[in-house]
């Protein structure tokens, strides 16, 4: 088949997540020995005890027929209830939907958000999937620089908009980065969106992580104007907050009725609705937040204080994440581009890591939407991502075995005779 005849979703390249996880288990089942996994954001601890009876409770009492595609109502009342309270953001259960996973979500709002020949601005490094969802969608990426500290600047962003530029993405805290973005911070981007009247989407997953500082969304910025005039789309996930990855199960507070009512129509088409059982445990979770959330963010925080001081020691990371799950260590000092670094750190040391390039790459599309071609950012060719949220045990393993890779590779570097 010929470039010209390729669909938009067969021109996406795999993420760089799936395909280190994909090495991952195909070393594990070769080789019979354990992975130390930690290329994935799945956490080592378990829902509230609540949940899991929730959910059994829905199956065995028959709540397993279809939901409206919104969500069950006592749930989405909930999360409003829930958004009011804890985020400070103004919405009401119209505008509010629920999604099998906040990732599924996402998807369906860039669908309904899109235009013909629309571009949506996201960060130069970035979580992958947030590229493939805009290409899916019929948007045109768009990356803007970030800044040494790696936060956003909203004079870059405003030079790399075009007139075509409809949405701005922004994620904090944010995968892979950890960078947190203050109130002052996300009222400048959102001060720049309404100046140039793009729609602003919002991914807020890891809310409860941050460690040295109060979340804010970005909607919260707007409570006080009219719906109508309201462009700030929240996405938000059960998956990070209440341990609840394999539940599925997310939720989309859209910024004004016009936006929810697209959105419903696209929901229609592409999940008809939410596992029912799912909701009640969504249900369930929400109910208990105020102490499993908590719990979640310092089994996280402990993890991070204790592991990764190890890792700025050895001159791999500079300063510890502020949120997320997640530090992107510089593995220069090997001598190795992230790629063979994370082949090799799992061939020779069972370690799996993600090579941060993938979280860099810049696409080329032709006029249909399609990738062309595609290039990674030079700065990100020796960077490398690990999820802190793993196992105390296994994330100590995996920083010592990283630092001993790193040394041994330098050494080995160190050693080799100078070429002619």
């Amino acid at each position: 088949m010929t470039p010209e005849m390729l669909s938009a979703a067969r021109s996406i390249p795999s993420s760089c997540l799936h395909r280190i996880f994909r090495a991952a288990e195909e070393r594990a089942e070769t080789t019979g020995e354990e992975v130390i996994n930690l290329h994935v954001g799945d956490p080592y601890f378990d829902p509230a005890e609540n949940v899991a009876e929730a959910f059994i409770d829905a199956v065995r009492r028959g709540e397993t027929k279809y939901t409206g595609v919104e969500g069950m109502p006592r749930l989405r009342s909930a999360l409003v209830d829930k958004l009011r309270e804890d985020n400070g953001v103004d919405t009401a259960v119209s505008r509010l939907l629920i999604s099998p996973g906040s990732c599924q979500g996402l998807a369906a709002l860039l669908q309904s958000l899109a235009e013909p020949g629309a571009e949506i601005l996201l960060p130069e490094l970035h979580w992958p999937v947030h590229l493939q969802q805009s290409v899916l969608a019929g948007l045109t990426p768009v990356l803007y620089p970030l800044g040494a500290d790696l936060r956003p600047d909203p004079r870059a962003i405003a030079a790399a908009a075009t007139d075509r530029t409809r949405v701005l993405l922004i994620n904090s805290p944010a995968n892979p980065t950890g960078v947190v973005l203050d109130e002052q911070e996300l009222g400048a981007l959102l001060d720049l969106a309404r100046s140039r009247g793009w729609q602003v989407v919002s991914d807020e997953a890891y809310e409860h992580f941050l460690y040295d500082a109060e979340h804010t969304s970005t909607a919260s910025l707007e409570a006080g104007l009219p719906v109508d005039e309201r462009i700030v789309h929240s996405v938000f996930s059960f998956s990070k907050s209440f341990a609840m990855t394999g539940y599925r199960l997310g939720c989309v507070a859209l910024a004004n009725d016009r936006a929810a009512d697209v959105m419903k129509v696209v929901q229609e088409a592409n999940i008809i609705g939410t596992s029912t059982p799912v909701q009640y445990a969504g249900i369930a979770a929400l109910a208990s937040r105020a102490t499993s959330t908590a719990a979640n963010r310092k089994r996280v925080q402990r993890n991070r204080d204790t592991a990764l001081p190890q890792l700025i020691r050895a001159g791999l990371l500079s300063e510890l994440p502020a949120g997320g799950w997640y530090a992107m260590l510089d593995i220069a000092r090997s001598g190795l581009d992230a790629q063979t670094f994370a082949m090799r750190l799992l061939e020779t040391k069972g370690v799996a890591v993600v090579p941060g390039d993938g979280f860099a790459l810049q696409p080329e599309l032709d006029g249909h939407g399609r990738i062309r071609s595609h290039t990674f950012a030079p700065f990100a060719r020796h960077l490398i991502r690990i999820a802190f949220c793993v196992d105390p045990v296994q994330l100590e393993t995996g920083v010592r075995r990283i630092i001993e890779f790193v040394d041994e590779c330098a050494a080995d570097g160190a050693q080799a005779p100078a070429v002619s």
